[in-house]
């Protein structure tokens, strides 16, 4: 199921990124989301949380407990 907004994502997802990488976590998953329709719903779902999670490591590291945006 696609996130309208970032208030919708899991837990652990709100809990634990800052706000810009929540952003990019629901864009890229309800991409992948709409991508991957052919899909079974199980391994659909299982996707597109596996491309939010590769789009947001792009941008940001974990530090310990806390994910910090990559120096450019």
């Amino acid at each position: 199921m696609p996130y309208p907004s970032i208030d919708d994502l899991p837990w652990p997802v709100r809990s634990r990124l800052p706000q810009h990488a929540q952003e990019i976590y629901r864009g890229a998953f309800n991409s992948a989301w709409s991508e991957y329709a052919a899909r079974g719903a199980e391994q659909r779902e299982r996707s597109a949380h596996r491309v939010a999670w590769a789009a947001v490591k792009r941008l940001y590291r974990k530090e310990g407990d806390l994910w910090v945006a990559r120096q450019r």
